[in-house]
């Protein structure tokens, strides 16, 4: 069985990943703001030779297509924010707080019906996969918290 240090620095991995990915998003917005942003995905997918009309890349073209030049900013700064929340969430797992690991789990398992809500409305590979990644950490962190206390616990 892995330690739990190797477990926390796993999900440590996996919430810094979400970091950068959000960060990027931001840092594209910004840059894109004032172009139509459908077209700027329909020319990556282009680019990229995948099929638009497939699962991931018409939701990458019909979210692109949603955001508005006076939104643009405001999702670019949400993104920036979440993106050091996702930061000061790895940094904190990768050191083995405590008080983060009660962070990652509630913030993980706040998703849950949120995902499951997804699933059920737009059954979707992407919907499930994210689904099934948030209950191993959520269980993951749980089971971390519950170690803890049973050892923190006096006798």
């Amino acid at each position: 069985m892995a330690s739990p240090q190797k477990g926390l620095k796993a999900v440590a991995i996996l919430e810094a990943t979400k970091g950068i990915l959000a960060l990027l998003v931001g840092l594209g917005l910004h840059v894109l703001a004032g172009e139509n942003l459908q077209m700027v995905a329909e020319a990556i997918v282009d680019h990229l030779h995948l099929n638009p009309t497939s699962e991931l890349p018409s939701i990458f073209i019909h979210a692109a297509s949603t955001i508005t030049d006076s939104n643009v900013k405001i999702f670019a700064i949400a993104a920036v924010f979440y993106s050091v929340v996702r930061f000061i969430e790895a940094y904190g797992l990768w050191r083995s707080f405590v008080w983060i690991e009660w962070f990652a789990f509630l913030s993980g398992a706040i998703y849950l019906p949120f995902e499951i809500y997804e699933i059920v409305a737009h059954l979707s590979y992407l919907a499930i996969a994210m689904f099934l990644i948030n209950i191993v950490v959520v269980w993951y962190m749980a089971r971390t918290l519950w170690q803890g206390y049973r050892h923190r616990r006096p006798t």
